[in-house]
């Protein structure tokens, strides 16, 4: 969630980027643990610099890392549970450095011909999105592997990395004037597939973890659907209202792949159940409502597809009301305490952390509210409590000057580490992926 352009208008003058970490717990259908993985984090970024928050408990936003070196933050993407970060600052739109943040070291810098709007990372590739071009890195040595030039314009930098190994995919728009997705494979470093996935212009992209299913949503904020990637074969469609002035901000899957999340400007975040229903056997019906039910669904074959359309299309599972409508925000679905939750991180400045019921959905309860600079919040009631992880010890960020720049297709820069530059990785606590640097 970018605030940057939009800062004078947010709750939280200070803030101007919020975004969750990867990382998750795997869930199934009853909410079953069934495995863990590194901890979700949250990373927020102010005019005096970011901080990372452990998302592991409800009742408390514990700061793992706070660094005040770097002014204005308004991207810092951290690569899962690892020390790598990713961050542009206001005062260098077009400058991405790569930095160690246990370390305080940074580890390369690289600068393009326009502002940085968006960046995506997972353990293969590293994307930098601009507005008409995309630069896709290998993560390992920030190589510039490809560009993708004179993409439609895309002003907010919408685009989405999945996050498994096995379907590296990068999705973004292929259109400007309307909902067509661009789907790359960028590790065979070739286009996949484009989607005919909507008739307005796009307005948000989410992969599930495993890379085989996208979600979409237009500018209209209406209807989201869930394709099959690479195929693009549409799986669901769900309506998520009628209102025609909403902007979609966020749509997040749960990490087994069950539920979607999706917030908007209003004061409602929708949460979908990616269920196939079964088939039932035809029965005739007994009454007079039975009899009534039965023409009017015969009768969608006769109306035009855009009312047959609302008939089929899947409804929300779950609600949430929001105590706000009209600021930018970004959702999350996670196991918290063993319990399954949806996470808000708005640009009024809090976390709000609700309860979902898996068997009966419904509205969510909203357990639990924090200020997104971590200062207290008066205590109210939560489920259960558990202790705290412990936080990591905040090192300061080195500014070491960047050496070797090479121009290598449109993103000039190099590695900026002084004489552990051949010896850093990512996995002294198994940290992945290693990072592996290459100087003249």
């Amino acid at each position: 969630m970018n605030l940057a352009s939009q800062s004078g208008e947010a709750g939280c003058s200070q803030l101007l980027f919020a975004n969750f970490n990867q990382d998750n717990t795997v869930f199934n259908e009853r909410f079953i643990i069934v495995t863990s993985l590194l901890s979700r984090s949250l990373a927020v970024g102010t005019k005096s610099g970011y901080k990372f928050f452990s998302l592991s408990s409800v009742d408390k936003l514990e700061q793992i890392y706070e660094c005040t070196d770097t002014e204005d933050v308004c991207i810092v993407e951290r690569l899962f549970s690892s020390s790598l970060v990713a961050i542009v600052s206001l005062k260098a739109p077009r400058k991405l450095k790569v930095c160690h943040f246990k370390k305080g070291t940074e580890i390369c810098n690289y600068s393009y011909s326009n502002t940085i709007l968006a960046v995506k990372l997972n353990r293969q590739r590293l994307i930098v999105c601009l507005e008409e071009s995309l630069y896709i890195h290998n993560i390992r040595d920030m190589k510039v592997l490809h560009t993708i030039r004179e993409t439609p314009p895309n002003p907010s930098g919408l685009c989405t990395l999945s996050i498994s190994n096995d379907n590296c995919y990068l999705a973004y728009p292929g259109s400007a004037t309307i909902g067509e997705v661009q789907v790359f494979d960028t590790v065979n470093l070739r286009a996949a597939n484009m989607i005919p996935a909507h008739d307005s212009p796009l307005a948000a992209l989410a992969f599930d973890a495993s890379g085989t299913k996208l979600a979409t949503a237009s500018e209209k904020g209406t209807v989201i659907r869930v394709f099959s990637i690479p195929e693009g074969q549409k799986l669901f469609e769900f309506r998520r209202g009628v209102k025609r002035c909403v902007s979609i901000c966020s749509l997040a899957f749960s990490m087994e792949g069950l539920y979607l999340s999706a917030s908007s400007n209003t004061e409602t975040v929708h949460i979908f159940k990616l269920e196939t229903q079964r088939e039932k056997p035809q029965e005739e019906p007994t009454t007079w409502t039975g009899y009534f039910g039965k023409v009017l669904m015969a009768s969608t074959t006769y109306l035009p597809a855009h009312v047959t359309e609302m008939f089929t299309q899947g409804r929300a599972f779950a609600t949430v009301r929001l105590p706000f409508s009209g600021h930018k925000n970004i959702c999350a679905l996670a196991i918290i305490q063993k319990i399954p939750r949806l996470l808000v991180a708005a640009a009024d400045g809090y976390l709000y952390l609700y309860n979902l019921d898996p068997q009966e959905g419904g509205e969510c309860t909203l357990m639990k509210q924090h200020k997104l600079d971590g200062s207290a919040e008066p205590a109210n009631e939560i489920l259960e409590q558990t202790a705290h992880d412990r936080p990591l010890v905040a090192q300061t960020y080195s500014a070491a000057v960047a050496k070797g720049y090479t121009e290598d297709q449109g993103a000039v820069g190099g590695a900026g580490l002084e004489d552990d530059m051949n010896t850093l990785h990512l996995d002294e606590e198994n940290e992945q992926p290693p990072l592996i640097l290459e100087t003249d």
